[in-house]
């Protein structure tokens, strides 16, 4: 048997065209780009977007049964100051801030942003959980 993981996240998206240019600005690169999903490389992973009726059908659900927002994404910075950058990018990719990056609680800093779709993405910088060089939880 395999251990926990993660092998694939996929976000249902109204506009495949958009949501693809709007992941490239903020820094991921597609790997595969077909008519109704795209999917790129996470080292080990995937993460795929996926037309969102699409991906209702698939999983046997009416579209509007798919909820969005109630979930986040997250993504681990060097230091605070490339979580500003890191949000910025996503602000002038066409994200939606949902709270501004600042200090927090546990003693890290992070904000949160949404997709066009609405997708939450947090950016943060967590002292506790250093980075390797390809930006890993070591």
């Amino acid at each position: 048997m395999i251990g926990n993981r993660i092998s694939l996240i996929t976000l249902g998206v109204q506009d495949l065209k958009r949501s693809v240019a709007y992941y490239k600005a903020v820094g991921f690169e597609p790997e595969t780009v077909l008519e109704k999903a795209a999917f790129f490389d996470l080292g080990g992973a995937k993460f795929g977007l996926y037309l969102r009726d699409d991906l209702a059908h698939e999983q046997g659900r009416a579209p509007e049964e798919c909820g969005v927002g109630f979930a986040s994404l997250a993504q681990n910075q060097l230091s605070e100051a490339e979580v500003d950058a890191a949000v910025g990018r996503a602000l002038a990719a066409g994200a939606m801030l949902l709270k501004a990056p600042g200090k927090m609680f546990w003693g890290g800093y992070s904000g949160y942003v949404a997709d066009p779709d609405g997708h939450a993405w947090e950016y943060s910088y967590n002292p506790y959980w250093p980075l390797d060089a390809d930006g890993r939880i070591v």
